[in-house]
């Protein structure tokens, strides 16, 4: 069985980057992991924070791209991969009930449902789905569900083991 994510508002939509889990980092609140990871290609304090005070993730995500020329960190390099790591596993380390929720998914595959969209980026992050057979995916590097997968293995190691 595969796991897919997409919309917040969806029964998975909690896998999201763009889920309302608000995270600490630096002494500093978040809305979402999304906009602190969209701040971290960024060494400005003054665009950071202008990220930060955005209330949603997507206008985070597009105030980021409008200070594009100011990025320190290459979108898609492997720091911006380690930044999304450190971003999700703060959200799940920080939200435990979700963490319960992403352990409990198991060993199944994760994939963030990218269908109907086309950009590089998005492909990158996930995959389409084959309509013909919607539990797999077709194309697309799925770095997301990587995560998830990596983030559940993390928080599956560091759990309390039951004293027996």
């Amino acid at each position: 069985m595969s796991l897919w994510f997409k919309g917040v508002k969806e029964p998975s939509g909690w896998m999201g980057n763009m889920a309302p889990y608000p995270i600490t980092y630096n002494g500093q609140v978040w809305r979402t992991s999304e906009a602190l990871f969209q701040s971290m290609r960024f060494n400005d304090p003054l665009i950071k924070e202008i990220i930060r005070g955005e209330k949603s993730p997507m206008a985070a995500k597009m105030k980021a791209k409008s200070h594009s020329a100011h990025y320190i960190i290459i979108p898609l390099s492997p720091q911006d991969i380690a930044n999304m790591e450190a971003c999700v596993l703060l959200k799940f380390q920080q939200h435990p009930k979700i963490a319960r929720l992403l352990i409990a998914t198991g060993k199944h595959p994760i994939y963030e449902d990218a269908s109907g969209r086309n950009k590089v980026n998005d492909l990158f992050w996930g995959v389409h789905r084959d309509s013909r057979n919607p539990i797999m995916p077709i194309n697309g590097q799925n770095m997301m569900g990587e995560i998830l997968m990596k983030v559940r293995g993390i928080l599956i190691a560091s759990a309390p083991k039951p004293i027996i």
